[in-house]
């Protein structure tokens, strides 16, 4: 948990940036020196590695993707191939997942998800799994493409070194956080309310996405009038089957008012104004630290 004072904003920017030389010149993406594109790929191999070896972890750890076999795909966005098994027993079926790497310093887009998709469905794969460090707010709805589903793992800052780090494979390297199941509300007074029901959580050993409650969330954030640029923390809710109210008073080290605590262990929000801008933007944060972000559109 991480607890900051009232001028403290944490927010991903959503922008893509544009990167500038030694000269302040603007560098072209498509006009890569040799030695940059050996930088890349030493990137891809590593990050694969790395992949074949911790496979792709969810909150539960039943869940987790175990590759049997990861190759090298020499494709537009795919860079691999990699086999997992699905079902059990007479019911095991052996799957294609076509691995998307992100940028080793950048966020996602959704356009860029999109083409890797397309790519995977006209090759023939059964699962996209994207994995990056960071996705852009937009990218985060984005969960088929016909028949293809799309699996985003976020990636664990310490694959920044993970040339310098020992690869054993029990580190949460690469999480899938799923889909957020929320409902918008209308409230009295022409005001909303959101609830959340849980998130929806892909299981490998049927190819099927279940829903898990509400208690795989930590924390949950509105910005109940999103600009498309920030994320502004104008409700906090804390959730979680343990016990959140003890650790939040070990970690404080102070007593809290269990009234107004009962007020924020919730999930349903209190009401509030419809946004000037038309948007909300609902975070959710689970017990890995890990989160994921969706806009809705709202009529004022």
């Amino acid at each position: 948990m991480r607890v900051a004072g009232p001028f403290t904003v944490e927010s991903l920017d959503p922008h893509r940036i544009l990167g500038v030389d030694e000269n302040d010149e603007l560098l072209d993406p498509l006009n890569k020196k040799p030695g940059n594109q050996d930088a890349d790929q030493s990137f891809v191999s590593t990050i694969l590695e790395s992949l074949k070896t911790a496979g792709v972890q969810q909150a539960n750890k039943e869940d987790k993707i175990v590759f049997t076999a990861l190759t090298p795909w020499q494709g537009d966005r795919i860079c691999a191939d990699g086999r997992y098994v699905e079902g059990s027993g007479k019911d095991e079926k052996q799957r294609r997942a076509a691995i998307f790497i992100g940028p080793e310093f950048g966020t996602v887009t959704r356009p860029g998800l999109v083409e890797a998709a397309r790519e995977a469905a006209e090759s023939g794969f059964d699962v996209l799994i994207a994995c990056a460090f960071s996705y852009e707010a937009y990218a985060t709805d984005f969960e088929h493409l016909g028949s293809l589903r799309v699996l985003k793992a976020r990636m664990n800052a310490d694959l920044h070194m993970a040339a310098d780090l020992k690869n054993t494979g029990k580190g949460n390297l690469f999480v899938i956080f799923g889909e957020p199941d929320i409902d918008v509300l209308d409230a009295v007074d022409d005001k909303l309310r959101v609830k959340i029901n849980g998130v929806d959580v892909f299981d490998p050993s049927t190819g099927e996405v279940r829903s898990d409650g509400p208690d795989g969330i930590a924390c949950w954030f509105i910005d109940t009038d999103y600009n498309s640029e920030s994320f502004f923390v104008r409700h906090a809710y804390f959730l979680g089957a343990n016990d959140p109210y003890g650790s939040l008073k070990t970690t404080l080290k102070a007593e809290i008012d269990e009234e107004a605590w009962e007020s924020l262990h919730s999930d349903v929000s209190r009401s509030f104004p419809k946004p000037k801008s038309g948007r909300i933007a609902v975070k959710v944060i689970n017990h890995l630290g890990d989160e994921v972000m969706k806009v809705f559109k709202v009529a004022s």
